[in-house]
């Protein structure tokens, strides 16, 4: 990604989380960072994003959850100021993309689905000349780049070549090559896509350092736990439209009910044993590898069901999550 830099008293601050107390396009009165009325984007004939409206507070992390093909990415292009929007009107830390893209992009941080590392440098060196795109003083720079190192655990391999490197250690420094402007917005998409789960939790702790610090994070996810433990509000996105919005707590008591049954069957038996059990459900979701019962009474329902001579290969009773909001609402898995 091209970013244009700012001037050296506009993009170092102090500390590796710290951001950007420019006065200039910090956003409104009320503290929002990005905030968009009708946004749409079309490619030709084919509508990616459909008119959606959101806001995203200063200081939180926002989720777009989706499968893929949702309009997550092309959402996140626009506020990026990677792709031009087609209609609606958007506007990022108080500004303009159709007008003042440059200056946008030069106060924000994006971690692409690929890292676009340089691998035959080192970490330092990644580090190092990202931020003299930037025009840092090399002395602040060079100050910058060893608490970037510190705060993505890479110390140890900052003299080491990219190319080695385990996918984790690629997405820190990719997230740390992102704050070397201190940026006030940080867009994520997909961050944890392909990381084994030390990796993906390992991740989130550093995102949760940017969060305390004040940073704002703009996450595109198609994983329901990490969106779960993420996000402070988030929109569910099927087809380029917004099919729901709020907390995950929220999302969850208003389109699920509070427990889950899972009942595994022979292949061929999900759909039978789904209209056998329907009555002992507010709601039941047939998918080809299980059997969903939603209910409230998570171990009064898979009573009743053993009560009625079924006998599942496997049966759980669980929490409802973002996946079963998801399937509410658009009848359809995260990963699908």
């Amino acid at each position: 990604m091209s970013q244009r830099p700012r001037g050296p008293s506009d993009s170092f601050r102090h500390g590796p989380l710290a951001v950007s107390t420019s006065d200039e396009g910090a956003g409104d009165s009320a503290g929002t960072a990005v905030q968009a009325q009708g946004l749409t984007k079309r490619f030709g004939e084919f509508t990616a994003v459909d008119a959606v409206d959101f806001d995203i507070e200063v200081g939180e992390a926002f989720g777009f959850l989706g499968a893929n093909g949702a309009g997550k990415t092309s959402t996140m292009r626009m506020i990026a100021c990677l792709s031009p929007i087609s209609g609606g009107t958007l506007q990022v830390l108080g500004l303009d993309p159709m007008r003042d893209g440059p200056q946008i992009r030069s106060r924000i941080g994006l971690v692409p689905q690929d890292d676009t590392l340089d691998l035959e440098l080192t970490v330092r060196d990644n580090l190092y000349l990202y931020g003299r795109y930037f025009g840092l003083p090399r002395k602040q720079l060079r100050e910058r780049v060893e608490e970037l190192l510190e705060f993505a655990r890479l110390t140890e391999r900052a003299d080491q070549r990219v190319d080695p490197l385990s996918g984790g250690m690629r997405r820190r420094l990719t997230i740390a090559r992102a704050l070397v402007s201190s940026p006030s917005l940080v867009i994520l998409d997909e961050p944890t896509t392909g990381l084994d789960p030390q990796a993906r939790h390992l991740l989130w702790d550093r995102l949760y350092r940017l969060k305390r610090e004040g940073v704002t994070l703009v996450i595109t996810t198609h994983y329901m736990d990490e969106a779960e433990q993420l996000c402070d509000r988030l929109v569910v996105m099927d087809a380029g439209r917004i099919a729901a919005a709020g907390s995950p707590s929220e999302l969850i008591e208003q389109w699920s009910t509070r427990e889950v049954v899972e009942l595994r069957f022979e292949p061929e038996g999900h759909q039978v044993h789904g209209e056998r059990l329907a009555d002992l459900a507010e709601r039941v979701e047939v998918l080809p590898d299980r059997l969903l019962l939603y209910t409230d009474q998570g171990d009064a329902t898979l009573d009743a069901v053993r009560s009625r001579g079924a006998s599942p290969i496997a049966a759980l009773v669980r929490r409802a999550t973002l996946e079963d909001v998801f399937l509410h609402l658009t009848g359809r898995s995260l990963v699908d």
